[in-house]
This record gives structure tokens, C-alpha cells and sequence, in this order.
């Protein structure tokens, strides 16, 4: 091949996040396009990209260098501009003292987000590399823009020195006219100091057809538009130019051109794929890794053995029988593991796993393959007994197939840094490090992002977005939703901004966007990091990070470790504190694990807040299923998943008895008996080629890998392996290709059975909780969520469903968060946390707390306000703890205090003001609310004083605006929310809804009409309904926030979701109005002649207001002399409202109000 006279050494790759739009991909088919041998990627201040480009131009022939752009500052003394530079790694030294000045460039400068070099670093960490002086945005050419050439010559000459043979002056071409001002004078100086020219183009997109996508990219990340006249532009000449155009450009200046090539053969150094490297663990003894692992696990195993209650009650033959299989299993375990030489990775995650522990830090049971080692279990790095439940140790550590073992822990999510603290202390902070992840453009964002800067109208964007199906877990890409959706085409053809919008989406999806910390990923060395990969800091950690991904992070040598937050083990730990506060001590890790009152919870659905098993889905999966064991659990959670969810029919039939289950063979019963001759997991796979088919585990994990990977020449290849293994154990040759033909279909869709028994006991763990702990339990998980409030309002309805009470927030007795209340002896219920109001804030309320616990409880809304410190409570956060009632023990009047709160922080401040200055309380000891001035003004109705608590908590907790309505709703037929939630998903149909309208967010269509979101709260919850343009035109007036409506709805299912559209709107009161509903009011025998007279007059005025209906309304009056009652029947016919109803209740002590 003859290759090109020219190579591009100033080149950004995407990992230029928002800037460049090449991906690495895109300059590998470039080079081999234009015939280049060798390319430079030169990425600001990051080598993201450093390790992946380098295999990709390996793999392809080309000779990778690795450079980088960076930005020095204090050059020269008192000049206020950073001094750019590209370096490149000549070797192995120049790329290691690249790390080092990426690195501390992003750890210790001030800003993570404005890397720069220090140049005393430059000066410490430049051997190794080639400089070239940085193109138009250098301080060489900055200072020749100003003229001032005295100094451009002077830095030119201290580079020069720096670099001494190593240094190149950078000119570019993009006919701008900065370049042109300089370029002579840069040519001068290079001639008169003898410093060698390169060209290079600086190329940041492909080539002239992904400019403006480019263009939209620069935009995106500026928050700028497309049109704006005073943003920055890149020229479009920054493309990926042909060594052709590069020579043509420079036909003037053939050394630039030359030069390249020159540098490009300077440049030797493939970064290389290293093996893992893990520290050493010292062991106190002083022995060797693998010696201490065998100790740790034998004496482990005999401590899990004396305490596991499935070993007590079995006779001595048995006991002896069961204890030589576990220690023959941890035996072969330890071979494979030590043969491995994988020692020191057990015992490294074994050791900080017992810190956790002994730390009273909840740790999880285990998640992943690692829950099928014995040995895990025997050093407590998981909770399940794998032979119990019958796991796989090969699954987790194939001796078949070398690769490095993974475990994936779950912390406490609130604790999880203390561990990572004690994982940087054992092993060295330079030695530990989290991994980077990267944000790209999904197709959804894309075309919102792309729509923003063309300035397209949100509605039209968000209508095209909504045509992209929404899958997190695998997206789909826009150019696959457009061929799967004809409607796409019909907008790209009837629209050019349309097709517009589309094409430059489809450019740039897919880019990297930001760059941030990985959720769990943690790396420990055997030596300080930055030595073998870049680091990075996230501007909103102090951590730094690898700057590779964890893909080529592992493949630079790094070990990884996933320390996940799981709140669900928070959840666990604070429901067993509540019950030590009540003397009750649980050990969650040894429950029995078939309490009758847990699994009878779970057949009847009853699971929210259950770990794994809350959706709607899993709670009818649930109820239709029965589950009546653990092992049932597991299955549940393993089905509950896209794929193998075509199996739940099935695996009910044959569990409800409805079906017979289909065995296969002899041989697979005893492997399918637990889920019912349905084949759900990857060591069902593995456990019938064993037995079937005579395969070593390590052999049917390669088979598992296979048939989820369906590469049709190794399926080839298994199946005669299956085949003539099944014949050679005595099975007939149909019947094994039939086997392997049905283990093939269930394997595509089998779940990790060790990762699922993992969630499954845990899934049990907060079951049996619920079951028998709710109070505390739901206490619990409302902490964990107190500022969800779509969670909160779900799990108070569920708390009120199981007849807790949930007493409202108060400023004497609430807590920041939930906690659990004694209302009388020996019942509980659950008490408002503080925090969980709306925009009061968690730190103003632990102060609140504080100052109640050190001085007692507050006795008045002045004491409140004289012992609150001003500036760390607001008036916002004041009027929000009115509106919830906090106040309610002080002030029964919401309202007063609501409108008084610039008076309670006046004085507050006054009495604040007052002790710092050490002035005496001029009101003595006691502070009356007089002296506050407290507005004397009248409570909100019951239905505002709802609607405030409503603003303020985020739903109804007191009561709701349609608790008094319960009878007429069933009148007129109304279906609660949550109904039809839990209807058939494909089914499709009318109802009626009754609600309170809660907000209302209008849109405009695309083509110009208006219609609405509006929400709306019934007795079930919050749910949102649309009006279109018709319907919102002729409803509008009456769609108003805290109206009672009645709503006429067509509702339908798509992916799971419900989309609720309103065809009539009715006032609620005039609908029950119109259905002739009559009351009766019953005076009290107990109230005095002279009362019941008063009271029938006023009565009688109220009624007066409410004619023109269709009611009657009786009155019975007793007669105490006589004793006997008189029926009056009002003369007219009446409305009743619940305005009405509201209005006689003012009497309710001495009058009963019944509808008939």
C-alpha cells in the first residue's frame, strides 16, 4: 500500500466531550480512507480515549500517537492568558509523564471543570514528548495578535529551551483571519530561533456534511442558538482533510507538510493491554496468599456450619454425611481459586467486607454469580448457602475458561463511603480510585437538544420524541425507530424542518455529553494509579477517578470492584432500630425462612415497598402464583424480566396444578422439579448438559455462553457435543436433539439463579418485616424515600390501608424523619417527619430539633420564634410548616400563622439580636403571643385548609376533599384510579373518574391548537388525565385547581403506561346534585329546647341559599318532654352540594346529617 505524505496530529476525538463530533471509529475509517500510517489524537487536557484508540489503530494497521492539548498556566509572569500546547509521546516515558500531567491538570486545579498545568509540572514531566505550540488559541500567537513581539520571541526562546529539539511551531489554515495576521510573523520567528514548522488542521467533525450537526453540537453545549450571530463558530474547514487538501493548502511551505511524517516516525508507543494487577494482601502471619485463604475458609465454614439452623436437628450419620460435602466442595473451590492464583482477590474483598460488618454497616447477602461459591460464604462475603439452594460454583469461576472473578457487594446507602474510606487507608489513597463513566445522546435527547437550538416549538419536538419507543434499559436508535414507524416518514417528507431536525439527531446520537462517576465501579492497585492510567476528578466529588471507562480501564490491568448503594439495606437497618427502641432485637440474616404470616402477605399482592416485588406486575404475578416457599421467590424474581416472562403462564398452570409439567428426562426431574419442569435459570442450563449430556460444569458454562450468545458455528459445534453426549449416557438421538433444542429457547431467556436467589432474600428479608413489623417497617421505607412524594403517597395510602395511623406533622413532636409513635398502650402508628414537607429543608429542621431537645418543647408561637436562629429558617419554609399543620399544637389557626410569618421573623430576629448583644429578655421567662403580634384573622374553610396542606405535603394526609363524597361516587358509578391501574394492560376502554384538580399545564400543538395536561387526586392517589383542544376549549373555565370534577374518559394501555383522555367534564356537586339524593338531619336529644330553635333558624337561612335543586331535606326534632320525635319536611327542593353539607357542619355537634 502506498501511503500518504501527510499526518493529522492535532486531532480531537469525541471524548473532546460537546466539542468534537469524530468519534474514534470515524478517524480509524478516515485513516484508512485517505491511506494515513499514523494519527494523533490530541484531546483537551483528558486522554478518555487514550487506551481505545490505540487498540482500534493497532487492530487496524495504523500507528497510534498519543497526544494531548493542555493548558499551562503562569508562562510568563503577569499575563493573564493559559499557555497551549499539544504534546506527543515519543515512548513509553513521554506517555507515562502524559498521565501524570493530565492528571494532576484535573486533581489540582481549582476548578475539575477548567483543567490546567501547573508549569512547574510541564517543566518536572516533559521527557518524552514532542510540543507543538498550539495553533491560533496559543499564547504565542495571542501575543503576536497584540503585537507585542518582544514577548513572543522571549516565550517562543523558554519553550524552545524547555523542549530543545522537541518543539514545533503550529500553523493552521482555515482562512481565518487571526491565522492570517499571524502566520508570517510565526514563520520569522521559527527561521530566526531555528525551530522546525508543522502543519496540522486541528479537525473536529468528518468532513463538510457533518458541519452543521457539528454546529448544533457547539450550540448544545453553549446553551446557544443555531441563528445567534454572536456565539462562537468553528470554521468549516476544521474537517478531516485528505492529505491532498493539506498539501495544497501548504504547497507554499512543503517542510510543514514534511514535518508530519517526521514527527509521526519520532512517535513510538502502543499502549499496552496489561494482565490484572492486584495489590498483595499482608497477611499477619506472614503466609502466603493462597495458605491464609485456605485457613480463612476452613474455619470459616466450620462457624457458618454451628450456626446455620438447616444444619441443627439432623442425626449424626446425616450431620457427618452433610458437613464432608461442604468441606469436599470447599476443597475443589479452593484448588480452582488458588490454581487461578486468585487468593488475594478473595481475601481482599473478604477483608473489607468483615470491616463493613464489624462496622454494623449493612451488607447485602450477595447479587451476581459470586453468591455460587462456597467458599465466598465460608469468609462471609455472601449469606446464601450455596449447595442449599443449589448454585453453581463454575457460573461465578469457569476453570474451563480463565477470566477475573466478580463480585458486586450492596452497602447500606448511607454507609457505603465509609467503606470505600477504609478501602483507601488499608491499601494506599493513590491506589484506589472510582471509574469514569460517560453520558451520551440518546435518540430522545438528541431531538430535544437538536430541536432547542433550531428554535422548534416544544410541543412539535416533544410529539416527535414521544414516536421514539422508550426502552432506558436497551434504547433504540433513532434511524431503527424511524424504519419500525411509518408515521416518521410522512413528517420528514411534509416538513423540511422536520427531516432537519431528524438528520442532524441522527449525526450526533450516540456522543458523549459529560463525563462522570460510575455508580458503583472501584479500582485498587498495586501501586499508585496515575503510573498506568489517567485520572480524573468529578466536580461534584473529591474522589479522583480513572479517566478510562471501565471497559479499558480492566484491560489497562485495573481490578475492579462494585461497592453498590442499596437502600433497600438502609431500609432493613432502620426498621430493626425502631424495634430495638421497643426492646425488640432481630437477627435479619437468620430468619426462618417459611413464616406462614409472610407468604400469606404475598399471595394476597399485599407487597408494597417489598423489595423486587412492589410494581403492579409482580403484585398480580403474586396473587395469581401463590408463592408458598422461598424457592418460589427466587423463580419469580428470575421470570419477572422481558423474555422469560412468555414462561409465567406456563410455570403457573404447573404450579397451580392446572398443567402438567413436562420433565424431559429422568435425569432432569430432580433439576426442574422446583420451578415446575420450566427451565428459568443459566444453572438449570448448566446442571442438564452435566447430567444429560456428560459435560463438566466448566464445559456447560461454555455451552450456557454459547446459547446466550447464539453464534450458529459454536452452536454447531455444541450440539454435536450434546448430542453424541446424551447417546453415549443411553438417551436415543431424537430425544437429545429435541433436549437441546428446548434447553437452546429457555437458555436465551435463563436468569443468573444465584443473582436472583441474592435479590430473593432480601425480597423475603423486607417481606417478613412488612408482614411482621409494618408500622416500623413502612416507617422505615417512607425515610428512605421523604423527598418522593409520588413514593410517599403511596406508602401512606398503603399505611392506611393496613390501619395505621399517620398522625400529622408537629413542631413538639416530629422528628426531621418518620418516626414510629405510641398513640396508646401498645399500638403504634407513624408520625410525620419534619423534613418530608415541602421546601422546609432537612438542615433547617435538624436545627429545629436540635434547639426542642436541648430546651424542651416549644410552649407558643413566640417561644417558637424567640429560640429559632433567623438565618437558619425562612419565611418560605415557616409558611409551609403552617400550611401542614406543624403548628396545630400551638396555633389551631393556620391561617393567622401563615399570614404573620414576616411578624414571627421580625421578632425572631429582634430576640436573636438581643442575645448576642447580651442584652436581657425584657419579657422575663414567659413570652406570650401577644408580644408577637400574632394577625387576629379567621382559619381557612376545611376544604382551603386541605388545598394549603395539600401545597405544602404534596397530597392529602389529614383527609381528602372527596372522603365526604365516598357514598355519591358509588352512586354515580365513579371508579377509583388505582382500579384501573390494576386492570388487564391490553385492555382499552371508558370510565368515570372523580377528582380534586390539582394542576393544570397547557400545550400548544403543532398545528396551533391548545390543549392540557391537567392532574387531578382521588381517594386512591394522583393521576393525570389530557384534554384535547376540543374538550379544553369547552371545559376550560371550569378546570380550576381545587374543584371537585366528575370526568367521562376513554383510557388506554401502551407499553404498560395508561393515558387517561377526557371526553365530558362535570361539576362533582351538581352531578350528585342531579341524582335526587334527599338528607335527613337529626337533632340531639341532648341539646337544650332554646338551642335546637337557634339553630333551626339558622339552618333555615342556610337552606334558603340552596333552592333551585332537585332534594328534599327532612328535619327531625326531638321532643325530651314527650319523649318522641317530630319529622319536618323543608318545604322547595334543594341543591346538595357539598358546600352545603360543609355549611351544616358547623352544627355537627348537636346535629347528625344522614343521606338517604
Amino acid at each position: 500500500m502506498t501511503y500518504s505524505n501527510f499526518v493529522h496530529l492535532n486531532v480531537h476525538s469525541a471524548y473532546s466531550l460537546a466539542e468534537s463530533a469524530l468519534r474514534i471509529e470515524d478517524i480509524i475509517d478516515l485513516c484508512k480512507k485517505y491511506q494515513m500510517p499514523a494519527i494523533a489524537i490530541t484531546d483537551n487536557s483528558n486522554m478518555f480515549g487514550a487506551l481505545e484508540f490505540s487498540n482500534q489503530c493497532v487492530k487496524n494497521g495504523i500507528k497510534p500517537i498519543i497526544g494531548l492539548s493542555v493548558f499551562v498556566e503562569e508562562f510568563i509572569k503577569d499575563d493573564k492568558y493559559l499557555s497551549k500546547f499539544v504534546l506527543l509521546a515519543q515512548n513509553q516515558e513521554g506517555y507515562k509523564n502524559l498521565l501524570k500531567l493530565s492528571s494532576k491538570s484535573f486533581l489540582k486545579s481549582d476548578l475539575p471543570s477548567k483543567p490546567k498545568v501547573k508549569i512547574k509540572d510541564l517543566y518536572k514531566y516533559n521527557t518524552g514528548l514532542i510540543a507543538l505550540t498550539g495553533g491560533p488559541g496559543s499564547l504565542l500567537n495571542k501575543l503576536i495578535l497584540k503585537k507585542d513581539f518582544i514577548n513572543s520571541k522571549k516565550y517562543l526562546e523558554n519553550i524552545n529551551q524547555l523542549f530543545k529539539n522537541r518543539l514545533y511551531i503550529e500553523i493552521q489554515r482555515h482562512s481565518l483571519e487571526n491565522e492570517k495576521l499571524s502566520e508570517s510573523e510565526l514563520i520569522n520567528l521559527a527561521y530566526s530561533l531555528n525551530i522546525p514548522i508543522v502543519a496540522t488542521n486541528e479537525p473536529y467533525f468528518s468532513d463538510e456534511s457533518m458541519y452543521l450537526a457539528h454546529d448544533a453540537l457547539i450550540c448544545i453545549s453553549s446553551g446557544k442558538y443555531l441563528d445567534d450571530n454572536e456565539r462562537v463558530r468553528f470554521s468549516s474547514e476544521h474537517r478531516f482533510k485528505s492529505a491532498e487538501e493539506m498539501s495544497l493548502l501548504f504547497a507554499d511551505l512543503p517542510e510543514a507538510i514534511e514535518n508530519t511524517i517526521l514527527i509521526a516516525k519520532r512517535c513510538s508507543f502502543i499502549v499496552p493491554n496489561n494482565e490484572p494487577m492486584l495489590p498483595k494482601f499482608k497477611t499477619k502471619t506472614g503466609e502466603t496468599e493462597e495458605l491464609e485463604l485456605t485457613n480463612q475458609s476452613e474455619k470459616g465454614l466450620i462457624e457458618r456450619i454451628q450456626s446455620d439452623m438447616n444444619f441443627k436437628g439432623l442425626n449424626n450419620e446425616l450431620l457427618e454425611k452433610k458437613i464432608n460435602d461442604y468441606k469436599l466442595r470447599l476443597k475443589y473451590e479452593l484448588e480452582v481459586i488458588n490454581k487461578m492464583g486468585f487468593a488475594g482477590y478473595f481475601l481482599i474483598v473478604a477483608d473489607f467486607i468483615k470491616w463493613a460488618k464489624i462496622k454494623n454497616i449493612p451488607v447485602g447477602p450477595g447479587r451476581g454469580s459470586g453468591a455460587g461459591s462456597l467458599v465466598a460464604w465460608a469468609l462471609t462475603i455472601t449469606d446464601l448457602d450455596p449447595i442449599r439452594f443449589g448454585l453453581i460454583f463454575e457460573r461465578f469461576l469457569n476453570p474451563d475458561r480463565i477470566s477475573m472473578p466478580d463480585f458486586d457487594i450492596d452497602f447500606c446507602q448511607e454507609r457505603r463511603d465509609e467503606v470505600i474510606d477504609y478501602v483507601k487507608d488499608r491499601y494506599g489513597e493513590d491506589n484506589v480510585a472510582q471509574i469514569i463513566t460517560f453520558g451520551s445522546l440518546q435518540a430522545r435527547a438528541a431531538l430535544r437538544d437538536v430541536g432547542r437550538v433550531l428554535q422548534l416549538p416544544y410541543n412539535l419536538v416533544d410529539k416527535i420524541c414521544k414516536m421514539v419507543p422508550f426502552n432506558p434499559a436497551n434504547p433504540i436508535k433513532l434511524e431503527e425507530a424511524i424504519k419500525s414507524d411509518e408515521r416518521f416518514g410522512e413528517l420528514i417528507e411534509q416538513d423540511e424542518t422536520i427531516k432537519n431536525l431528524i438528520d442532524i439527531s441522527i449525526k450526533l446520537e450516540g456522543l458523549y455529553r459529560h463525563a462522570s462517576t460510575h455508580a458503583a465501579g472501584l479500582v485498587i492497585s498495586d501501586k499508585p494509579l496515575i503510573e498506568n492510567v489517567p485520572l480524573y476528578r468529578d466536580p461534584r466529588s473529591e474522589m479522583p477517578i480513572t479517566q478510562f471507562s471501565m471497559k479499558y480501564a480492566e484491560l489497562s490491568g485495573l481490578v475492579k470492584f462494585d461497592f453498590l448503594g442499596l437502600k433497600t439495606l438502609t431500609v432493613i437497618e432502620k426498621t430493626i432500630n425502631f424495634l430495638k427502641n421497643k426492646n425488640i432485637n432481630i437477627d435479619i440474616n437468620n430468619l426462618p425462612l417459611d413464616d406462614e404470616k409472610t407468604f400469606t402477605m404475598l399471595q394476597k399482592g399485599e407487597s408494597i415497598g417489598v423489595f423486587q416485588l412492589e410494581s403492579s406486575g409482580m403484585r398480580e404475578l403474586l396473587k395469581d402464583s401463590k408463592p408458598s416457599k422461598f424457592e418460589d421467590l427466587i423463580a419469580l424474581i428470575a421470570l419477572y424480566r422481558p423474555g422469560p416472562m412468555e414462561n409465567i403462564p406456563k410455570y403457573i398452570s404447573c404450579k397451580n396444578g392446572t398443567e402438567d409439567p413436562e420433565f424431559l428426562h429422568k435425569t432432569i426431574e430432580p433439576i426442574v422439579s422446583d420451578t415446575y419442569g420450566v427451565i428459568i435459570y443459566q444453572e438449570q442450563v448448566m446442571q442438564i448438559a452435566q447430567v444429560f449430556a456428560g459435560y463438566s460444569l466448566g464445559q456447560a458454562d461454555i455451552l450456557r455462553r454459547a446459547m446466550g450468545k447464539k453464534i450458529k458455528s459454536e452452536m454447531a459445534s455444541q450440539r454435536d457435543i450434546f448430542v453424541k453426549g446424551a447417546i453415549k449416557l443411553g438417551v436415543e438421538n431424537d430425544r437429545a436433539e429435541y433436549v437441546f433444542d428446548l434447553v437452546d429457547k429457555f437458555a436465551g431467556y435463563g436468569f443468573n439463579k444465584a443473582h436472583s436467589a441474592g435479590y430473593a432474600l432480601i425480597s423475603y428479608q423486607t417481606a417478613w418485616l412488612k408482614a411482621n413489623y409494618p408500622v416500623e417497617f413502612l416507617a422505615a421505607t417512607m425515610c428512605l424515600d421523604i423527598n418522593n412524594t409520588d413514593k410517599l403517597s403511596i406508602f401512606i395510602k398503603e399505611s392506611k390501608n393496613l390501619g395505621i395511623k399517620i398522625l400529622q406533622p408537629d413542631i413538639n413532636l416530629s422528628e426531621s424523619e418518620f418516626i414510629v409513635e405510641e398513640i396508646q398502650e401498645k399500638k403504634f402508628g407513624i408520625r410525620y417527619g419534619l423534613s418530608a414537607i415541602k421546601n422546609v429543608g432537612k438542615q433547617a429542621m435538624d436545627s429545629l430539633i436540635k434547639e426542642r431537645n436541648s430546651n424542651g418543647k416549644f410552649l407558643s408561637i413566640a417561644d417558637f420564634a424567640s429560640r429559632i436562629n433567623p438565618s437558619e429558617i425562612n419565611k418560605r419554609q415557616i409558611e409551609s410548616l403552617a400550611k401542614s399543620g406543624s403548628f396545630d399544637s400551638l396555633d389551631i389557626n393556620r391561617a393567622s400563622i401563615f399570614y404573620s410569618t414576616e411578624r414571627i421573623l421580625k421578632f425572631s430576629s429582634k430576640i436573636y439580636d438581643d442575645k448576642i448583644t447580651k442584652q436581657s429578655n425584657l419579657f422575663g421567662n414567659k413570652i406570650d403571643d401577644e408580644e408577637i403580634s400574632i394577625k387576629d384573622i379567621k382559619n381557612w374553610s376545611e376544604l382551603d385548609i386541605l388545598k394549603e396542606e395539600f401545597d405544602s405535603i404534596g397530597f392529602y394526609l389529614s383527609s381528602h376533599p372527596l372522603d365526604s363524597y365516598k357514598n355519591g361516587l358509588k352512586r354515580l358509578g365513579v371508579s377509583s384510579y388505582d382500579k384501573i391501574l390494576n386492570r388487564n394492560k391490553s385492555d382499552n376502554g371508558k370510565v368515570i373518574l372523580a377528582g380534586s384538580v390539582e394542576s393544570v399545564q397547557e400545550r400548544i400543538s403543532a398545528r396551533g391548537n391548545k390543549y392540557a395536561f391537567v392532574q387531578l387526586s382521588d381517594l386512591s392517589g394522583s393521576f393525570e388525565v389530557v384534554f384535547f383542544s376540543e374538550q379544553f376549549n369547552k371545559y376550560r373555565e371550569q378546570i380550576i385547581t381545587g374543584r371537585r370534577v366528575l370526568l367521562f374518559s376513554d383510557y388506554r394501555f401502551n407499553d404498560g403506561q395508561i393515558r387517561i383522555t377526557v371526553n365530558i367534564l362535570k361539576d362533582l356537586d351538581e352531578s350528585l346534585a342531579d341524582s335526587k339524593e334527599s338528607i335527613e338531619i337529626h337533632f340531639s336529644r341532648h341539646s337544650e329546647r332554646e338551642k335546637i330553635l337557634n339553630i333551626l333558624n339558622k339552618i333555615t337561612e342556610i337552606l334558603k341559599k340552596s333552592k333551585n335543586g332537585e332534594s328534599k331535606i327532612m328535619l327531625r326534632v326531638p321532643i325530651p318532654e314527650e319523649n318522641k320525635e317530630v319529622e319536618i319536611e323543608t318545604p322547595g327542593e334543594y341543591l346538595i352540594s357539598q358546600d352545603l353539607i360543609n355549611k351544616l357542619k358547623i352544627f355537627q355537634s348537636d346535629i347528625n346529617i344522614r343521606k338517604i
